[in-house]
């Protein structure tokens, strides 16, 4: 195996703050939309990407990034196709794992829980909210499957636009959103000396039990 030795030397010291229990809000959602209103303002790298985790059938873990599109005290929500990777995963085992990472403010969220389809009325309307660019690739593009060529999505995205001049477009049965129904919420922030400040949160019955955990 080539080692590259250089690698062993880049690292970083995290100054950007603490935290704290007497600081936290004891609700994790009212928490979670501290952190990302603050990650709104201040991250340019997309603060509303967040890494989702499935497992297939055989146990095989698989991770993508995908777009939070609205969240509450319900839970996270994103859009996709059902029939692509993830949605096979999610619709075998819908145990799921989210993570944030806004780096320039030297934190990370990590979210587990069960994803479940929203509402048909919830997904035409985020549908129909989309760039018309955004609801044809959703039509012409088929999700993970093996295709021949980029040619062959590009006759596919062109016979859609066609089709589309002359009805109206609807969203595809097989394209809507989950929400992932957290069991456990945990803020990450980087310390220096590499002593960083985890807090847990899990669900306990009805309540959020608050935990902090060796960095």
């Amino acid at each position: 195996m080539m080692k590259n030795h250089s690698l062993h030397s880049i690292r970083r010291d995290y100054l950007q703050g603490e935290l704290r229990e007497e600081n936290i809000n004891q609700n994790p959602f009212n928490q979670f939309s501290v952190w990302f209103s603050k990650a709104m303002e201040k991250d340019d790298h997309d603060p509303t990407a967040m890494t989702l985790a499935t497992v297939d059938q055989s146990g095989c873990p698989s991770a993508r990034i995908v777009l939070l599109k609205q969240f509450s005290e319900q839970g996270f929500d994103f859009y996709t196709n059902y029939e692509s990777k993830k949605g096979n995963d999610i619709f075998l085992n819908n145990n799921v794992a989210l993570l944030f990472y806004w780096s320039e403010l030297e934190r990370q969220v990590r979210i587990t829980g069960q994803a479940e389809r929203l509402s048909a009325n919830e997904a035409d309307e985020y549908f129909l909210s989309r760039p018309i660019g955004h609801q044809l690739a959703s039509h012409a593009s088929p999700q993970s499957k093996v295709i021949p060529n980029r040619e062959y999505l590009v006759d596919r995205l062109s016979a859609f636009k066609k089709q589309f001049s002359l009805e109206e477009m609807k969203r595809p049965e097989n394209w809507g959103g989950y929400r992932v129904i957290p069991n456990s919420i945990e803020f990450w922030q980087g310390g220096s000396a590499r002593l960083h400040d985890r807090i847990k949160y899990t669900l306990k019955g009805k309540v959020w039990v608050i935990e902090r955990l060796a960095p």
